[in-house]
């Protein structure tokens, strides 16, 4: 297959039906060579296009430094993308392509979905390179996944001591709409060196949420009646144990009493506990 006649078709295709972008996305590899280079070259003068970016992966740390000079050499290219940033790599290679191609870097990657791709911001990679966290990224991420309406029902339902399990699974979905458990916690200053060597699974949530599944309407609503046999159903039908809902039981009560805490002038009063603790 000739990938200059496949991408002149693209974009012949595309002005026809009155497409007014196209991305032509060339095939990647391991290793640089001769072929290739002189394959993407010729694809380049085949359409012209408007912009042309660089996508490295930032785990390969000079090897990628390597390949930015040498694609860079032959197509000049206007910008990069760094992905794969949602690993443990604190993206160091964005510094060592800056100064070795003098190219920006337009976007990052952290994951494989087009919700993963986000415009690149200096000061944070530098936050990020430096351990610091990245604190902004985190409140944004949480604010996309924000719904007022929600938050007032919510806010409500504290208030009243209505606050349930299925109250509790929303939170969890919002949670687990952010990204990655690991991305999360890396974003968090000082979580991330602490963490380093932690697996964090992403479905740290599944056995939280097949008991939830494993409650009746009632048990989840109000969570009080959930006696020794309930737990025993509960516990037989989400593959959990007796001891892990008495844990689940126990810590949502904890989370429970804090949010009710925050509410009107309860954060005070928290602060003022958390002090005499001390």
């Amino acid at each position: 297959m000739d990938p200059v006649a496949i991408a002149t078709k693209a974009v012949a295709h595309a002005k026809a039906n009155g497409f007014n972008v196209v991305i032509i996305d060339t095939a990647g590899r391991l290793a640089v060579d001769e072929p290739m280079m002189q394959e993407i070259e010729n694809v380049h003068k085949a359409i012209s296009p408007s912009e042309t970016l660089f996508v490295v992966d930032a785990m390969t740390g000079q090897d990628a430094v390597n390949t930015a000079k040498t694609f860079n050499d032959r197509l000049n290219f206007d910008g990069v993308i760094l992905t794969k940033l949602d690993g443990d790599t604190r993206g160091g290679a964005a510094i060592s392509i800056k100064s070795v191609v003098n190219k920006p870097i337009k976007f990052i990657g952290t994951g494989e979905k087009m919700d993963a791709i986000d415009v690149f911001y200096p000061d944070r990679m530098a936050d990020r390179i430096l351990g610091m966290g990245d604190v902004i990224s985190l409140v944004e991420r949480a604010q996309e996944q924000f719904d007022e309406e929600e938050a007032r029902k919510l806010q409500k339902k504290i208030a009243k001591n209505q606050f349930g399990f299925d109250d509790f699974l929303k939170q969890i979905n919002q949670v687990k709409k952010m990204g990655s458990m690991k991305d999360l916690v890396g974003m968090i200053p000082g979580a991330g060196k602490a963490m380093k060597d932690v697996d964090i699974d992403d479905d740290a949530f599944k056995h939280i949420e097949a008991i939830i599944h494993s409650m009746t309407p009632l048990e989840r609503s109000v969570p009080t009646t959930i006696d020794t046999n309930r737990k025993k159903r509960i516990a037989k039908g989400s593959g959990t144990s007796v001891q892990q809902i008495n844990q689940l039981l126990k810590q949502f009560q904890q989370m429970s009493k804090m949010m009710k805490m925050m509410q009107g002038g309860g954060g005070k009063k928290m602060m003022q506990m958390m002090g005499n603790m001390r």
